[in-house]
């Protein structure tokens, strides 16, 4: 298996997926339902159990290792620009398609039955979402932006304690590398995980639920195609300067496991290692990484939210006008980080309707299709948490070119090459202005 490349292994298990889940549908055999969804279950569980621990020793190791950096908080804060920048430009493209394609025109659904999702997100969600009630809880509920909170206030205090925390900081390295070691473990089940998520998928839900929500449907893959095909395309060579086919290339295991696991989080380990593979330095990619991954999500917090919010009040009858559209804008670029402390698109949705004030029965309408549309949902919130990284390096001249050039052409699973540089080597400094 090792001759085959990773993410040609990942398709074969796609394909074979798609295949099985199929003949289980087929033929209504429930115990092969019942074993893919174990498989796809049990590999979401494992990259999940890794996460934690990951995102907490990469961000403390990361923190102290900047001791000698100057422009740490000039790349975060451009960071934080660029995920707002292609949030709005995410947001554009699905109000533009709801205009277009009116998809809640002609619907008949029955809106007397719908009901409000049980989890529904609101503004008070920013703050609570962000500081645990105990830093025990942030792990055992895997509380990624809770955890990126802890960890940065951790490394900042051994940052300012200096010599006596040399101890721990080590400890915080050991225990990255045993994380890094043990987590690509689990990233070479990957297409068996494969298998089993996308064939559960297909067994479970098929396609004739999509027939009566068919247009909304397509808005919500054809608005995503856009933004990976056509947006970041263009930011990588208007603001980066970059081949966006080099960039898809080194990018495209993480993507391409996102489709199918349909989360974010599960995939963090691999989208860190693309961007690194990139040529993004490994101190700025354990930062920007784990916070896109809780609030960089232009397939699920911007195309979708706007999408929805159109099909919602085109079928509750309800007109929109200028005023509720920037609206839509404003929630889809700031409300991301408002619930990244929350699960699935739906919170999202809630806040976006909440804010619209219109019905919040209206997410309930989508919920039996929701997993068909996450796949593409979190395959573009992936696509975005790899490309703001990237450019902002190119930005900055941190980027090594070299490897952005040569990342399509090595396996995933291959060694890096480098480590992390050693603190006050400068690596992340640059003279631009």
């Amino acid at each position: 298996m090792r001759r085959i490349p990773f993410s040609v292994q990942i398709l074969l298990g796609l394909v074979l997926g798609v295949a099985l889940g199929f003949v289980a549908r087929a033929t209504d055999q429930g115990w092969l339902t019942s074993t893919l969804d174990t498989v796809g279950g049990l590999f979401v569980q494992l990259l999940k159990l890794a996460v934690p621990p990951l995102v907490f020793t990469a961000i403390v190791v990361s923190v102290v290792s900047l001791r000698g950096v100057t422009n740490a908080a000039r790349l975060a804060g451009k960071t934080l620009l660029w995920f707002g920048v292609t949030a709005l430009l995410a947001v554009g493209v699905g109000i533009g398609l709801g205009l277009l394609t009116d998809p809640g025109r002609g619907v008949t659904l029955d809106t007397a039955a719908a009901t409000a999702p049980e989890r529904t997100g609101s503004w008070t969600d920013f703050l609570t979402g962000i500081v645990p009630t105990n830093p025990v809880g942030a792990f055992v509920e895997g509380n990624v932006l809770q955890i990126v909170f802890l960890a940065l206030v951790v490394g900042a205090a051994a940052l300012l304690v200096g010599e006596p925390a040399e101890p721990f900081v080590a400890l915080n390295r050991s225990l990255l590398e045993i994380v890094q070691k043990a987590l690509w473990w689990v990233i070479r089940l990957a297409p068996l995980g494969t298998l089993g998520l996308i064939g559960n998928a297909v067994a479970t839900y098929g396609w004739d639920l999509l027939a009566p929500l068919a247009t909304f449907t397509t808005a919500v893959y054809v608005g995503c195609a856009i933004v990976l095909l056509v947006i970041y395309p263009v930011v990588l060579l208007a603001a980066g300067r970059l081949n966006p086919l080099r960039f898809y290339a080194g990018a495209w295991p993480a993507i391409e496991l996102a489709f199918v696991s349909r989360s974010s989080v599960g995939t963090l380990p691999v989208t860190q290692r693309s961007v690194e593979r990139l040529g993004v330095p490994r101190e700025y990619a354990s930062f920007a990484v784990p916070f896109g991954a809780t609030t960089k999500m232009d397939g699920c917090a911007a195309v979708y939210p706007a999408l929805a919010a159109i099909f919602v009040a085109q079928v509750f009858g309800v007109d929109l006008g200028v005023t509720d559209y920037l609206l839509i804008a404003f929630v889809s670029v700031v409300g991301s980080a408002a619930t990244a402390g929350l699960t699935g698109a739906i919170v999202m949705l809630t806040l976006t309707l909440s804010t619209l004030g219109l019905p919040l029965a209206g997410a309930g309408l989508l919920l039996a299709i929701d997993p068909i549309l996450d796949m593409i949902r979190t395959a573009t919130n992936v696509a975005g948490q790899a490309l703001v990284p990237t450019v902002v390096a190119a930005r900055e001249g941190i980027l090594d070119r070299s490897a952005y050039d040569a990342a399509g052409r090595r396996d995933l699973t291959e060694p890096v090459g480098t480590v992390a540089p050693a603190a006050g080597t400068g690596v992340l400094s640059t003279s631009r202005g």
